[in-house]
């Protein structure tokens, strides 16, 4: 438990320091709040903004973030152990999957528009388009993690391929797709607010954020900017926290 604590604290403290800091700096130098507000204006903002900020997240994060990253992670998953069971997917597939990895959001958010229409389905396409691939290397990569003597023992004991991916194969795969999940939500909430940049109803983050810039509401773009944070910062956490229960033989997970 004094572990625990420990990690909390250390992290908390340092934050709490650069707020005070970053206050200090901008009340001595006389910053504009235009160029950087402290944090008790940005702080003064989310509480006069709380519902706009709440329905900017849930347009954002509930509809399209998570639900992109459920569609792309379960097709990222899906694909990998097709790709595992057939050759020819390996061969063709796997470059096609590094070619849509490589195209960048500008150029994929507004077909995604085009095709899925302004509101928050064409931004979880977006999304989907971002996961798929570090979810589908990463399985690869678990599933390949097992090695020849482990296999041959399965087959000793006449597994079937079924058998042999859920007792063996899956379980040894987790770390590394966890490992691909903590890297999707990440790119999930940054390519949600992205995308909304091409085309948005009028709500969401990424629509508050290019709104209030040109408005030169700066306070209320750093309250949008916080609120990602703190929810980009609480995903990763749970995604950790369930890796922890679900992962819990594994040496990564053992406390010196």
């Amino acid at each position: 438990m004094t572990g625990t604590m420990a990690r909390i604290a250390w992290p908390l403290g340092f934050g709490i320091l650069v707020l005070i800091l970053w206050e200090a700096a901008v009340r001595g130098f006389d910053i504009p709040p235009a160029i950087l507000p402290a944090p008790t204006e940005i702080w003064d903002a989310i509480q006069r903004s709380t519902h706009i900020l709440w329905i900017d997240w849930v347009q954002t994060v509930v509809k399209g973030a998570l639900t992109g990253l459920i569609l792309g992670a379960i097709a990222g998953v899906l694909a990998a152990l097709a790709i595992d069971r057939v050759d020819f997917l390996r061969r063709g597939l796997l470059p096609v999957a590094n070619f849509v990895a490589a195209l960048p959001i500008v150029g994929v958010a507004p077909i995604m528009v085009m095709w899925f229409g302004f509101d928050w389905q064409s931004k979880a396409a977006v999304v989907v388009v971002m996961v798929f691939f570090p979810m589908l290397v990463n399985t690869l990569a678990g599933l390949e993690a097992t090695d020849r003597m482990q296999r041959d023992l399965m087959r000793t004991y006449s597994a079937s391929h079924a058998q042999t991916l859920g007792k063996l194969r899956l379980p040894a795969a987790m770390p590394f797709i966890f490992n691909g999940l903590k890297i999707a939500t990440t790119l999930a909430l940054i390519g949600a607010i992205v995308a909304e940049y091409f085309g948005s109803p009028t709500k969401g983050m990424g629509f508050r954020i290019s709104t209030e810039v040109g408005r030169l509401g700066i306070d209320m773009v750093w309250a949008e900017i916080a609120v990602s944070a703190i929810t980009g910062t609480a995903l990763y956490g749970l995604v950790a926290l369930i890796e922890r229960r679900v992962t819990f033989w594994h040496p990564s997970q053992r406390r010196g």
